[in-house]
This record gives C-alpha cells, sequence and structure tokens, in this order.
C-alpha cells in the first residue's frame, strides 16, 4: 500500500458496476447496491475485511440501460475510480440492499478482468497518483492557463452564491486549499451536470484535457445563474409569472398565471405567515430558525406530509408570547386587601406574596419565584393560587399533574414523530399569551413513572431560576425563557416528591384549619356561595353559628372545608324542596282571599301538600339531624378509655393530624408481643423499645408483681385500631409505653391526655415532626392536655393563641415525666431520677 513515493492502490481491485452515477476523484457519492455481484463484494469484501486496503474498492460506471440490465457482466468501462468505502448500512425494506459511502481516491484503467463470479475481480494500472493532490508544484504553460481560468471561474460561480449558508462559505474555502489538479473533478461533482457529461471528464486523463471538459460545463452554471438573478430582478412584484427551470440550465419557458384561486390563497398564506413571524419580536436563534423553515416552505408543494408539520410548527411559533407580557399590579395595600378578602387565615402565603410584589418595586428585573404549597387536601391551596394571580394583575394557568407518567407532557414531543405537539409548559403559555403568567402545577407529588421517562426529572429544568431561562421543548428545539413565570406547585406530602426537585422550590407548609377558623370561613365563604348555587337567598336560609360547630365537630372531620362545604349544599337542597312546594303551593290557592280562607283545611287534608314556609328556614340542631341523618362522629375519648390499657396518641397523615388509640391486653403465655393494625417497620420497633424499656425498670415503677420480669408467664397484644389504614413513624413510641405501663399496674390513663414522640432505650423522648397538625386534632377532640417532647416547643409558636390557650402542654423530655403527666396523681416509682446535665 505504501512506498516511497507516495500512496498507491493495491494492483487487484474487486470491481462495483453502479447506475447511481459517476463518482468522481475527490468527491463523495451514496452507491445503493442490490445486485447479486454487488451484495456479494460487500458481504465478502467490506463487511468482513480488517485492513484498510479491504476497504478500498473499484468504482466502475455500468453504461448498460438499467431496464434491459441481466444477470450477466456488462462490458466494463475502461476507466474507473478507486473509492474507500466509508459507511455500509444495511436494509431489508422494501427488499436486501446495502448503502454505501464511497470516497473517490484516484482513477485507474482496467488492464485485465481476472474473474467474474462471485463478483468482479481486475487488474488495474493507476493513472493519477495521489501524491498530485499533496503536493502543490504549480503547472506552467498552457496548462497553467486554464488552471487558472477554470480557478477564476469557480470562484465567480462561488460568489454568485449565498455565503451565509456554511456550505457555500466552506466551499470558498476548499477552493483556495485545494491543489488546482483537483479542482476539476471536485467542481464537476458539484454542479449540475449529466452522468454523461462526468463520465467524459473522468476519461479525460490527461489534465489539459480535463481542464477543457470541466470548464465549459462551469460556464453553464454561471449563465444559467447570471439569467436567473436577472430574471428575477426584472420581474416586479405584481406580475405574477415565472420561468420554467430545466436541469442544466434556465431558459425562458412556458409562462403561466398563478390566478390560480388555490395558489394564490397559499401565496398569500405564506406571505402572512413571513409577516407574523418577523412581527413577533422572538429571539435572533428562534427567527434564524423560523426564516430557514420558512425559506423550506415556499419550495415545498403541499401535498407533501412534511408542509403540513412545518406549517403548524411555524404557526405554533408565532403564537408564542416571545415578549408579551402583563404589568404587575404592585400596590401592596390593595393586594392585602384582596388575598385577606377572598382567603381566610393562611398568614404565611399571602405575607410571602406581599414580600414578592415588595421587592418587585425595587427591583423591575426580579425573577418569578418558584413556590410549594404542601398541606392536606381542601384547605385551597389551589385557590389561593387562582388568587396570587388576581391580586398581581397576571394570566393563571393550571396544570394537573396527577398521574402524569410521560416525560413528553413536560418537555413536549420532537417533530420527527407524528402528531408531535408541545409540552404541557409551552402550551400554556400559548393559552395564556403572556410570557410572565401565573403556573399553578397541580399535585406535584402525584408524578408517576414509565418506560417514557421520569416527568419529575423534566421538571428540574423548569423549576430551577438558573436554567429556566433557557428552557427547549423538544418540539420547538429553540431556547424559551420562562425566568418571569411564577411557579406554584401543590402537595399533600413531601414525601413522594423526588430530593432534587423538592430542592428547587420553595416549601411553604399550610396546615389544617382550627374549628374557629371553619366556622369563619363557612360564614364568609362557603354558605355565601352555596345560596348562590342552589338559588337562594339569606332571607330564606339562615344557618346559625352554633348549627355550624355542630356540623363540623359531628358531620366532618377533616383539615380542610372540601365535607363542611358538601354537608352545607345538603342543607341548601333540603330547603330549596321546601321553597320550592311553598312556591307550588302558593300557586294553587285559590285568587280570590275569601275562598281561600274556607277552603284552606280540605285543601291540605286533600292534597297532602304543607302549607308554605315561613321565611327565613333557620337551621337548628333538630332540623340538621333531620337532614343529615345522625351524627357521624361522637367523642369517644372518654368511653373508650373506661380500661387500663388504652392510650391516645397524636398522628400526621396527608390529611391533617389525626387522635389514635394504642390498646393492649395480656393474657397467659410465654412472654411474647403481638403487634396488630397494619404497622410499618418502624412503629414495630417503637413497640419492642416500649416493652424492653418496661421490663428492665419494673422494679423501679413496680410493675414486676413480685417475679423479675413482668411478662414471665404472660403474652402481650397491642393493637392499633383502624387496622385497614397503613401506619407507620417513630412518633407512637411515647404513647405506647403508657399503654404498657397502664396494662400492667391496672390503672387507668386519663381520658383527655393526647401524646406524641420518639423514645429511645435508655426512655428519653426525642422530637418528632407535625407538631401543628396533631395538637390541632387533640384540640378538635376536646382533649385537654397534650404530652410533647421538650425540643417540639419551639414549634407552639405556629399554634393559634386560643387553642394555646385551651390546652395543657406538658413538655417531656424523659419517659419519667411522661408517665407523671398521663396518670392522675402521677405515676409512683422506687427511685427518683435526677436530671443529668451535660459537662460536654
Amino acid at each position: 500500500m505504501s512506498s516511497n513515493s507516495g500512496i498507491q492502490i493495491p494492483s487487484r481491485l474487486p470491481l462495483l458496476c453502479t447506475h447511481d452515477g459517476v463518482l468522481l476523484p475527490g468527491s463523495t457519492m451514496r452507491i445503493s447496491v442490490d445486485t447479486a455481484r454487488n451484495m456479494q463484494l460487500v458481504k465478502s469484501r467490506l463487511l468482513k475485511g480488517t485492513s484498510l486496503k479491504s476497504t478500498i474498492i473499484g468504482i466502475v460506471p455500468n453504461t448498460r440501460d438499467p431496464e434491459h440490465d441481466s444477470d450477466e457482466l456488462p462490458s466494463l468501462h475502461s476507466i474507473g475510480t478507486a473509492g474507500l468505502a466509508v459507511q455500509v448500512v444495511g436494509s431489508n425494506w422494501p427488499k436486501p440492499h446495502y448503502t454505501l459511502l464511497i470516497t473517490g481516491l484516484c482513477r485507474f484503467r482496467v488492464t485485465q478482468l481476472l474473474r467474474e463470479r462471485p463478483f468482479p475481480m481486475a487488474e488495474v494500472e493507476q493513472l493519477d497518483k495521489l501524491e498530485q493532490y499533496t503536493e502543490g508544484d504549480p503547472a506552467v504553460g498552457e496548462l497553467g492557463e486554464l488552471a487558472q481560468r477554470f480557478y477564476q471561474a469557480a470562484v465567480q460561480l462561488v460568489g454568485m452564491l449565498d455565503m451565509s449558508v456554511p456550505v457555500v462559505a466552506k466551499l470558498r474555502r476548499l477552493l483556495d486549499s485545494l491543489p488546482r489538479e483537483t479542482l476539476p473533478d471536485v467542481l464537476a461533482s458539484m454542479i449540475r451536470t449529466s452522468n454523461k457529461e462526468k463520465l467524459q471528464v473522468l476519461d479525460a486523463v490527461d489534465l489539459e484535457e480535463r481542464f477543457k471538459k470541466a470548464l465549459p460545463l462551469l460556464t453553464r452554471q454561471i449563465e444559467g445563474l447570471k439569467l436567473l438573478q436577472k430574471t428575477r430582478k426584472l420581474r416586479p412584484d405584481d406580475d405574477k409569472r415565472v420561468l420554467a427551470i430545466r436541469k442544466g440550465g434556465v431558459f425562458p419557458g412556458r409562462q403561466f398565471s398563478l390566478d390560480d384561486e388555490v395558489e394564490d390563497e397559499d401565496g398569500d398564506d405564506n406571505v402572512l405567515l413571513e409577516k407574523k413571524v418577523k412581527a413577533a419580536a422572538m429571539p435572533e436563534a428562534a427567527l434564524r430558525v423560523c426564516l430557514k423553515e420558512l425559506r423550506r416552505l415556499k419550495k415545498m408543494p403541499q401535498s407533501m406530509p412534511e408542509y403540513a408539520l412545518t406549517r403548524n410548527y411555524l404557526e405554533m411559533m408565532v403564537e408564542l408570547p416571545w415578549s408579551k407580557s402583563t404589568t404587575d399590579c404592585l400596590d401592596i395595600r390593595a393586594a392585602r386587601v384582596l388575598l385577606d378578602n377572598d382567603h381566610y387565615a393562611m398568614e404565611k402565603l399571602k405575607r410571602r406574596v406581599l414580600e414578592y410584589l415588595a421587592v418587585r418595586q425595587l427591583k423591575s428585573t426580579l425573577k418569578g419565584p418558584i413556590l410549594c404549597f404542601v398541606g392536606p387536601p381542601g384547605v385551597g391551596k389551589t385557590s389561593v393560587g387562582r388568587s396570587i394571580a388576581r391580586t398581581l394583575g397576571r394570566e393563571f394557568h393550571r396544570i394537573a399533574l396527577g398521574g402524569v407518567c410521560d416525560q413528553s407532557d413536560i418537555r413536549g414531543h420532537r417533530r420527527t414523530y407524528v402528531g408531535s405537539m408541545p409540552g404541557r409548559i409551552i402550551n400554556g403559555l400559548k393559552t395564556v399569551g403572556v410570557n410572565n403568567p401565573v403556573f399553578l402545577l397541580d399535585e406535584v407529588d402525584k408524578l408517576g413513572k414509565s418506560l417514557q421517562g421520569d416527568p419529575a426529572a423534566a421538571l428540574l429544568e423548569v423549576l430551577d431560576p438558573e436554567q429556566n431561562h433557557s428552557f427547549t421543548d423538544h418540539y420547538l428545539n429553540v431556547p424559551f425563557d420562562l425566568s418571569q413565570v411564577l411557579f406554584i406547585a401543590t402537595a399533600n406530602t413531601t414525601a413522594t416528591i423526588p430530593p432534587a426537585l423538592l430542592d428547587r422550590m420553595e416549601v411553604l407548609q399550610v396546615p389544617g384549619y382550627i374549628q374557629e377558623e371553619k366556622v369563619e370561613i363557612a360564614h364568609r365563604h362557603l354558605i355565601p356561595h352555596q345560596l348562590e348555587q342552589h338559588g337562594l337567598t339569606p332571607q330564606q336560609l339562615q344557618i346559625p353559628q352554633d348549627t355550624t360547630h355542630e356540623i363540623i365537630s359531628k358531620y366532618t372531620r377533616e383539615a380542610g372545608v372540601r365535607s363542611l362545604e358538601r354537608k352545607i349544599g345538603a342543607i341548601c337542597r333540603a330547603v330549596a324542596v321546601k321553597v320550592a312546594e311553598g312556591h307550588k303551593v302558593s300557586r294553587a290557592e285559590s285568587p280570590t282571599e275569601e275562598l281561600a280562607d274556607q277552603n284552606a283545611e280540605n285543601k291540605v287534608e286533600d292534597s297532602g301538600i304543607a302549607a308554605p314556609p315561613e321565611m327565613p328556614i333557620v337551621i337548628d340542631h333538630i332540623a340538621l339531624k333531620d337532614i343529615l341523618g345522625p351524627p357521624l362522629f361522637e367523642m369517644e375519648v372518654s368511653e373508650r378509655l373506661t380500661l387500663p390499657g388504652v392510650a391516645v396518641g397524636l398522628a400526621w397523615t396527608p390529611m391533617g393530624g389525626e387522635i389514635m388509640f394504642v390498646e393492649a391486653s395480656r393474657m397467659e403465655g410465654e412472654g411474647q408481643l403481638t403487634l396488630t393494625g397494619q404497622l410499618g417497620d418502624v412503629m414495630k420497633e417503637s413497640a419492642h423499645l416500649a416493652i424492653s424499656w418496661l421490663r428492665s425498670n419494673a422494679k423501679t415503677y413496680f410493675l414486676s408483681n413480685g417475679s423479675a420480669d413482668p411478662l414471665e408467664g404472660t403474652d402481650i397484644h397491642l393493637h392499633f385500631p383502624a387496622g385497614a389504614v397503613t401506619k407507620d413513624g417513630p412518633s407512637a413510641g411515647v404513647t405506647i409505653v403508657p399503654c404498657l405501663a397502664s396494662l400492667l399496674s391496672g390503672r387507668l390513663v386519663r381520658s383527655d391526655v393526647a401524646m406524641t414522640g420518639e423514645i429511645t432505650l435508655r426512655g428519653l423522648v426525642l422530637p418528632v415532626g407535625g407538631i401543628k397538625d396533631k395538637v390541632l386534632a387533640a384540640h378538635r377532640a376536646n382533649l385537654k392536655r397534650v404530652i410533647i417532647p421538650k425540643r417540639n416547643e419551639k414549634d407552639l409558636e405556629e399554634i393559634p393563641a386560643h387553642v394555646r390557650a385551651d390546652l395543657d402542654f406538658v413538655f417531656a423530655s424523659t419517659l419519667d415525666e411522661v408517665l407523671n403527666a398521663a396518670f392522675d396523681g402521677g405515676f409512683p416509682s422506687a427511685v427518683s431520677h435526677p436530671q443529668v446535665v451535660s459537662k460536654l
């Protein structure tokens, strides 16, 4: 392959006969291979070869008519091109074939055909040496003059093209770097020429003859471009005539009118679309892409499937609000009044919105914050997002993310897919028509994951202030600035939100409402809304505050107000029936008052319809029971604590805080512990910790009953009611210890005490979370004393003052303090435990 004189091609080459065109040295061409001989050459030589030599094959033009081609080897053209196989791609559709990417190296002459089967192999003679392409010795004499003329013509041709196109700019640089001897082959392969003309260039072995063959082709192309440019300049805008263009040149052809209605409309649409693109005020990168697609659209016939796709893409780009925005309402006093009117309580959320407005007054180019409201259902997370949009004077758009399991819903589909469309973020911007709306990402904790990707991971770019200024949707494929969008996410819990996504959001906890807040919300918002929904007026129906208290305490048990609103709606429907029946009776009455008085009793007896009710209808506790039925929830704490071995704990759920009973019983056995109630591993460990601590301190608290081990000959069964509900967490440890101590001592735990906290094997009480929700649950259950860990004392600041006043809080740091607070008169112990002070 190599020698001192330069690179040499092998003396024997496999030959590939092709109808696809003429490969010239220095050019690259794709060749489709589907005949038996050529397929065998690819399989035996290219796919199995391991050296560079095996990738060099001879490309010989097949001059036989393809329609009359046969299996016999055609008469070989004497001159061919040695080519390097750069790429081989196989396919079985519509029939088995290979596609080769071949780069021409040099000419060769076939001196002798060695064999025909399974593929042609020939003895060849190299005609133009490869070292000529690397040695830049300029030619002299007539050849030098021809080379100079050819170079000047090539420069003139490239100068007539658009230099902003990367391929044209690269060709211009190539003209200066390539040796002059290679220019005829390179240019002849690029310009519009027939295969016959390229074959003449290939057969021109002599360099001077090659220049003479290629120069007329180049000159013809230049003249054709000149004529085309001249025709375009002379043609006025209102003259709807075009020239027919034929391969090999441009000439005045049959002139035809564009007055046809369909083509006229298409032309007008394209012009209108171009105006919209230029008026959209989009960034430079997006404008460049749109103009490129617009140029492609103009050259494309409407029958092509890609025409509709390209047009839809351009219309989407035009409709996006690249520079349209609304002006924020920065009046803090008006914003505070509006938020107070829309929502009762929620002070932390309101304060955060007012802080944003204050900073916007001081700094106009503030990025939109990314907030996450976390709280139980029905507390108003979604509605407060809508109120924030009204307060700021911005457009509002809600995106429901519950159950979304495809990342394309966020980032969109690539335009290569059938039915592709942008993601929900870009679609939302198109819907609102401005680039600074309030986006509510509802139920972000309920995102799914599937084979189509993880939408939570796709949201990382959307919700990152450092990245979302250049958010790239797969459909648009150009950056869009989301930094001015105010994102508000809602969730019931942060446990199911990926940590990376949670880290990008500012989490604001939205706790459940206390009973007084629910009463206020009901009379400010819920009752007027339900009256309007059911066609009633305050003059027809009145619900006193005492009745509202009873609905909240006996018919609903929730952190939010959804069930409360449904119960009020049920009352309104019952009253609407009475009002409608009263109207019917009044219409059925006789118009003569005297006759009505005489026959009133008969009418009532005959029809069974009561007289119209007196207005307004006031709902008292008797009417409430008639409408809603017997109370659904009773305060059963005192009834359930009438036996030893029962204690009340406090639990946190996504729905808010709940009270939780712990029951224990003992029977003869072998000292085993049984746990029921669908408990998690952490809660089971808390139960074992409580048993171990009581057994180790049995003598101290007089639980041994004469034996060293209180569980000797005894089995303990611990049960957590509501067995269908999964329970887990460390905060039940403090409740299990008094429950077991009550069982073993025979004393009753106080019926008005609830407790929460994590325990250790040494008897320490550790802090837990969800204190506010748990305390509110204890307050709803009318409990009077709450035992919480000492280190959770700081969390009481979030609890309303009147709730703190109604409850007696015991801050425990050890289980000894828990036992003393849980039992009337304390829990006796043989040894007093001095407080250990750390000296570290």
